[in-house]
């Protein structure tokens, strides 16, 4: 169970016990033949054992502990920057607005979740490499961009199968046509030449706006939509990790052609309150969504305190996520699925240990299911890893499934060779 804790605030997570669920059983495909594998995502990923700037980050009391050191370089850092920006000034005053809410809230969750044996671990003296891979893919996914696209009338299919008849999985358009991992497995196949983890059951499409017309031709009518944008900011200009998106390119997200009536819309948001304020107040609207809620995701160490200080001027423990229902307009009407009774309860909280992976976010898919339709299907668009049962877009959709982040060990165990699909992922 990947929600290991939840009350009136909201849920603690753990996402990589809700990864591992979504890769058994596996199945690695080689040269055609088969063999079953146990799949795990690599620990080390989520051994995040201290907090950021050797700054005590007790729930209990946001940023009591600091050393000698740390306070001299946060009273320099206050002098050079006692002059704010009209943004800087926002966002103190968002983060004073909901720092009770974060606080109170984490507290409650985490001694919750400490009272079930979770969140309780020390520091390990081991030090374990973080896996790397360069998504050669994305390269790829740029040359595809200088083909001429296909005609709607003239592209034959959008769809296509990951595993063939014959189990090759050669031949695979992944730039212009949805591909789907029909098996009841996960499965381990070559793509590019390179290996990947596929979730039974998943569609996926490689490509970025210039290319997302299959994903509109795919057929399908989405319960449930989570947006990840990449967002322009400063730290993300300066280290170069993936190309950002100017704000204003998001209102080109073919939403009403991919949602169901009464859709779940839930965007993820930087600590910028102009991003905030365009997601609320210019694209939900342009798209017909409206917004129903916000929700926090809290980032704390495997002992349960903050990863970063609360008050920190610098990053905070938390980001934001802006929840909307969409409504068609009439002349754009779809089926309506029956939407559960639960409200969607506002400013509630998923406290997770953070991936040490940058951009990887946790699954959402456990603390959403009771605010969808039983039958709803599920979407996430620029996505950098694959979830069963869902479909995902973004020209790093396969970022994560890189085999690099993965330990993989055979196995003979024969309940683990009758593949069914997750529960839940």
């Amino acid at each position: 169970m990947s929600v290991v804790s939840q009350n009136n605030h909201g849920w603690v997570v753990d996402a990589c016990s809700l990864i591992d669920r979504c890769y058994s059983p596996c199945i690695l495909l080689r040269d055609s033949l088969k063999s079953h594998v146990k799949c795990r995502f690599k620990r080390q990923c989520f051994h995040i054992f201290k907090s950021h700037f050797s700054v005590g980050s007790s729930v209990n009391g946001g940023n009591s502990h600091m050393s000698e050191k740390t306070c001299k370089l946060s009273k320099r850092r206050k002098r050079k920057h006692s002059e704010l920006n009209q943004g800087e000034v926002d966002s103190q005053a968002f983060h004073e607005k909901i720092r009770s809410v974060i606080l109170e809230g984490t507290k409650s969750l985490v001694d919750s979740a400490r009272s079930l044996g979770h969140l309780t671990e020390e520091a390990d003296p081991v030090k374990e490499p973080l896996p790397f891979q360069e998504c050669g893919l994305v390269a790829l996914c740029e040359m595809a961009k200088e083909l001429p696209l296909v005609d709607d009338e003239e592209q034959e299919e959008w769809v296509q199968s990951l595993v063939a008849e014959d189990g090759r999985t050669s031949h695979l358009d992944l730039f212009s046509r949805v591909t789907e991992n029909r098996e009841d497995c996960a499965t381990v196949v070559s793509l590019m030449g390179e290996e990947y983890v596929i979730p039974a059951h998943t569609a996926f499409l490689l490509s970025d706006f210039t290319r997302i017309q299959p994903l509109v031709h795919y057929g399908s009518r989405f319960g449930l939509i989570v947006i990840d944008p990449p967002w322009e900011n400063k730290s993300v200009k300066r280290s170069r990790r993936y190309s950002s998106l100017p704000s204003t390119q998001l209102k080109r997200l073919p939403i009403p052609n991919l949602a169901s009536s009464d859709c779940l819309v839930v965007t993820w948001v930087t600590n910028r309150p102009s991003h905030l304020r365009f997601v609320r107040d210019e694209l939900y609207p342009h798209w017909g969504v409206k917004v129903v809620a916000e929700w926090f995701w809290v980032k704390v160490t495997t002992s349960g305190d903050f990863v970063f200080p609360l008050d920190s001027h610098h990053k905070k423990p938390y980001e934001v996520l802006v929840l909307g229902r969409y409504s068609p307009s009439s002349d754009n009407s779809t089926s309506s699925l029956e939407i559960p009774s639960v409200p969607v309860g506002d400013q509630r909280l998923i406290v997770s240990i953070p991936s040490a992976l940058h951009s990887q976010k946790p699954s959402l898919s456990e603390v959403l299911k009771p605010y969808i339709g039983a039958q709803a299907k599920c979407l996430e668009l620029f996505a950098r890893n694959l979830q069963p049962g869902w479909t995902s877009w973004g020209n790093e959709v396969l970022k994560f499934q890189h085999m690099n982040y993965f330990t993989l060990t055979p196995t003979d165990d024969e309940t683990s060779k009758n593949c069914t699909t997750p529960s839940s992922c």
